[in-house]
């Protein structure tokens, strides 16, 4: 991811952060230190988040600072969620 960020042109870059400590502190780092224009945490601090249930709970931050976050779904819901925050915010 870090290698995308860097050449990018006009692309957008989204990046993934599976964090289980301080999860919104190392969440933006990754942001900035991967130049990704976006970054969905996942939450393994909520009951049926994360692996091994077809839930789940994230939170998308964007590198001009706004938080986009979400209650637990499905994942079909939360990978919808993630394409719909990102489009609508990219064409502002």
């Amino acid at each position: 991811l870090q290698s995308l960020g860097a050449i990018k042109k006009n692309q957008v870059v989204v990046g993934f952060a599976l964090e289980t400590n301080h999860e919104e502190a190392n969440a933006l780092k990754k942001l900035e230190a991967k130049n990704a224009d976006f970054i969905v945490l996942n939450s393994l601090r909520d009951a049926g988040a994360g692996f091994g249930s077809d839930t789940n709970k994230i939170t998308i931050f964007s590198k001009e600072g706004a938080r986009f976050s979400f209650e637990l779904k499905s994942k079909q819901a939360v990978a919808e969620d993630i394409l719909n925050t990102i489009a609508s915010h990219e064409k502002h």
